[in-house]
């Protein structure tokens, strides 16, 4: 996952000094993948890298480091040094941030040593990771490259709209918020329809007429499209053929999107670019209920976003290759 810079500076303003702890190598099993990380501060924490004596060492670690202003790294054992089950390998940097002590960015990465006496150079291996990624524009996984850390910054999450504040547009709301890098925008046409308390991170809309609202769209954005209403469904399809998306999603049936192919064609749009919307969405094996419909929406979503992210190659060269040829 990449480094959530929008979250990071969320999280300073709330509470003042921070740690955030990240994966950064990881051999045999353990609990997260490298990249994972976290945050503490003095009188909380928000993620995970695994929970566990891991992770209660790890915070317990940071929160010394918020009292020293500084950070850290370190290696663990997972079976011998720990005591739990996996009995991998973990190494985590520790990084202290607060509004004056930010970190450095360079073509949407952010590179730093973590490993080894500092050189006065930054080495040619990771120049041409970075190099590699202007290039490419695309991010990279996390990596640790000659003792240097690397990871996306993402400064701009998944812009996601989810029309519709009903109970499967509640449920999945609620699954995806706690993701990061998504910024969600949630739609209906009353403010009575939203829950109480709009998750933090949610942008709600409301309006007698939700479908006006799609210009305002970014181009690249997702779309679930899950009113109570089957003609305002027909309304907010037919804006985003009007519109550009990266994916349209609409619930139903394959006889409701039997309809609605119809009847968006005899309004002129071309049958290609309607059949970009996908209708049914989610998986009908998991079940009905709002919650199972909302965990496979959800699913697929995530699934297509790691493929998405999979292309982070020159002629399928990744990242990994670059060491070797440094």
């Amino acid at each position: 996952m990449a480094f959530d810079l929008k979250e990071l500076k969320r999280l300073i303003d709330l509470n003042g000094n921070i740690v955030r702890i990240v994966v950064t190598e990881i051999k045999g099993s353990v609990p997260r993948d490298v990249g994972t990380s976290m945050v503490v501060w003095k009188d909380g924490q928000t993620g995970t890298i695994g929970g566990g004596a891991l992770e209660y060492q790890a915070v317990k670690t940071a929160r010394a480091a918020i009292e020293s202003k500084s950070s850290w790294s370190s290696s663990h054992s997972l079976g011998p040094e720990l005591g739990q089950c996996c009995g991998g390998f973990v190494k985590l940097l520790g990084e202290y941030f607060d509004k004056t002590c930010f970190p450095n960015f360079q073509n949407g990465l952010y590179a730093r040593l973590v490993s080894g006496e500092k050189p006065k150079n930054i080495p040619l291996s990771v120049k041409r990771a970075i190099s590699f990624v202007k290039d490419d524009q695309t991010g990279c996984k996390a990596k640790l490259i000659d003792g240097w850390f690397i990871e996306s910054v993402a400064e701009k999450g998944t812009n996601l709209w989810v029309w519709g504040a009903g109970h499967v547009g509640r449920s999945l709301v609620g699954v995806l918020n706690d993701l990061p890098n998504i910024d969600i925008t949630w739609i209906d046409t009353a403010e009575a329809r939203f829950p109480e308390v709009i998750p933090h991170g949610v942008n709600p809309i409301y309006s007698k007429r939700p479908q006006e609202f799609v210009k305002y769209a970014p181009d690249l954005a997702d779309h679930f499209i899950l009113t109570y209403s089957h003609s305002l469904d027909f309304e907010i399809c037919n804006a985003l053929l009007h519109h550009t998306f990266d994916f349209a999603g609409l619930i139903g049936s394959k006889t409701k999107w039997q309809r609605f192919k119809r009847r968006l064609t005899a309004l002129n749009h071309d049958a290609e670019r309607v059949n970009q919307i996908k209708c049914p969405i989610g998986r009908p094996e998991l079940g009905k209920h709002p919650r199972q419909i909302a965990i496979g929406v959800a699913s697929d979503f995530l699934e297509r976003k790691m493929v998405s992210k999979d292309k982070f190659t020159e002629g399928k060269k990744t990242i990994t290759s670059l060491k070797a040829v440094s």
